[in-house]
């Protein structure tokens, strides 16, 4: 029997998209034979996720995981939103949220890290699934949150089930106050983080290249009034702090009463709890944002699908 090494185990995961361990069986199986080994992953429905590889995957679902001072947000893609109503898919979802909780402090972690009830990584239960389930899928981002003292809360908007959905949004309040009030004002936060969708947390985190790029848009709009630059410049000034409003969290008009600023929200929750509050960060996802979505013909589409 020819021994099973690391380099033969990756040869066979390379050209199959299998899992490692369901490789390393596959070739014990087959005595080391690799081609034996591709027919054995075949056989028993491994070697299909090489096939689906190349496939737009942009639904899925978005999960979330918190405990007490920490948070943790995932997006696992799939090629229909059919499938994110899988049990299966679902349970994935918020195993892999909860091992980013628990286990990992980067996606990359969260991946190489093992998966419950299975000899399998994270990465090679999610090779298992597409070749179980029939659809491209992928691992796409994750992100954790931590405060000392505080609290990490989590919101899901339109949940389909328990901590998962198509928008997820994790909020991070540091404090030594009460635990309860905290978690109400995270929720509200996290709430209006989904439906205002900011993109830094206070001023001073707009990236510089967004800033500078705003400010040249502001001043050739400016320009084209004909005023003189001393107004030109009081222009963009102003026109500037209505875009910090729209970015920054901290800038932006709380959507629930539509009236005060959110840093002033969190002033009030300080004053009413009498200890010191900071947010200190946000995540918020929407499932697919960014994913350039193919427009292929359905009928296309069926025929393609009927031929391989």
């Amino acid at each position: 029997m020819a021994e099973i090494t690391a380099s033969l185990v990756k040869e066979l995961r390379e050209k199959t998209g299998a899992g490692m361990m369901d490789c390393k069986k596959a070739l014990v199986e087959t005595a080391g034979d690799i081609e034996e080994a591709i027919d054995f992953l075949r056989k028993n429905g491994l070697a299909a996720a090489a096939k689906k590889s190349g496939r737009v995957a942009s639904e899925g679902l978005v999960g979330a995981a918190t405990k007490g001072n920490a948070g943790a947000l995932v997006e696992v893609n799939a090629e229909t939103d059919f499938v994110a109503r899988n049990n299966d898919f679902q349970t994935f979802v918020s195993t892999v949220a909860g091992i980013m909780l628990d286990q990992a402090s980067s996606i990359e972690e969260a991946t190489n890290a093992p998966f419950p009830g299975t000899e399998r990584t994270v990465g090679e239960q999610l090779t298992h699934n597409i070749a179980t389930i029939g659809e491209n899928m992928s691992l796409r981002r994750g992100e954790k949150l931590t405060v000392e003292n505080g609290a990490v809360v989590s919101y899901i908007h339109n949940a389909l089930t328990g901590g998962l959905g198509k928008i997820g949004v994790l909020v991070a309040i540091e404090s030594s106050g009460d635990t309860a009030a905290l978690e109400q004002l995270g929720k509200q936060i996290a709430m209006h983080v989904a439906a205002a969708r900011p993109e830094a947390l206070s001023v001073d985190d707009i990236s510089p290249e967004a800033l500078e790029r705003e400010r040249n848009v502001l001043i050739e709009q400016a320009r084209a009034s004909g005023k003189p630059d001393n107004i030109i410049e009081k222009m963009v000034e102003g026109r500037l702090r209505k875009y910090y409003e729209e970015v920054a969290l901290l800038e932006q008009t709380f959507v629930i009463d539509n009236e005060t600023k959110v840093s002033k929200v969190v002033e009030n929750t300080a004053k009413e709890i009498g200890t010191p509050v900071k947010i200190s960060g946000f995540v918020r996802y929407e499932l697919g944002e960014g994913i350039e979505k193919s427009e292929a013909d359905f009928a296309a589409e069926v025929a393609a699908t009927l031929n391989t």
